[in-house]
């Protein structure tokens, strides 16, 4: 099993389905910060799916690791760091966010 450090928390990260998990039913992902734990639904090819579902899956775990990093710092309940959008943004923008970072030097 993977675990990822979160400014000093384990967290581990698992991949499930909605068989196995209700929650998956309704997300692709989700961060449960009772149990540390990151949960990537199983994402197969569908008649619907996207057309590269790897890429898609790093970017939820992507998503989940920044909401474990959110509630770590005590961002967490009813506040902007609960908000998908910004969430879904920082995940999706965090490749170019680290290339431009290295590319200034800034790391």
């Amino acid at each position: 099993m993977q675990t990822v450090n979160v400014l000093g928390s384990k967290y581990k990260l698992v991949e499930s389905n909605s068989g196995k998990d209700v929650i998956l039913e309704r997300a692709d992902g989700y961060c449960d910060n009772t149990t540390k734990t990151l949960v990537i639904k199983n994402l197969l090819p569908e008649p619907n799916s996207l057309g590269n579902l790897s890429e898609y899956k790093k970017r939820v775990v992507r998503h989940e690791i920044i909401h474990a990093f959110l509630f770590e710092s005590g961002l967490a309940g009813e506040s902007w760091a609960d908000n998908e959008e910004i969430v879904d943004w920082i995940a999706y923008q965090f490749p170019k966010l680290l290339q431009a970072f290295q590319s200034a030097n800034a790391l």
